[in-house]
């Protein structure tokens, strides 16, 4: 996927086409460049990294991300410094609810400003 494959319309709240585009320049972007069938590889987050702001909903071109607030259980197993750290932004983090659609651009990798994403190969199924 170069600049020019990103898609100018989605229909997923929140996708920002010139943040996309931005992201997509980064020479450090990891991947497929969009070219891995859906559900080949999978984003990770790191909720001990994660701020919930959002960059990854803003650059997926398949809609994969969401963002919302942490599991209370998952929260309260987090170390002290990381609960503080999630509490100061509203307990907000972001889930792949739409993993299945991800096609290993890694526009959210280089997106994320904690690095809270990487992208790793699903599981086969046996």
């Amino acid at each position: 996927m170069t600049e020019d494959d990103i898609p100018e319309e989605r229909h997923d709240a929140g996708f920002d086409v010139v943040k996309a585009r931005r992201a997509a320049k980064n020479p450090n972007r990891p991947g497929e460049r969009c070219r891995a069938s859906a559900g080949r590889f999978v984003p990770v987050v790191d909720r001990r990294r994660c701020e919930g702001k959002a960059e990854c909903v803003a650059v997926c071109p398949h809609g994969v991300f969401e963002v919302g607030r942490i599991d209370e259980t998952e929260y309260r197993a987090m170390p002290a410094l990381v609960r503080f750290k999630l509490w100061a932004h509203g307990k907000k983090t972001a889930f792949t609810p739409k993993a299945n659609a991800c096609r290993a651009c890694g526009l959210c990798v280089v997106a994320c400003p904690e690095k809270a994403i990487t992208l790793r190969e699903a599981p086969t199924r046996g």
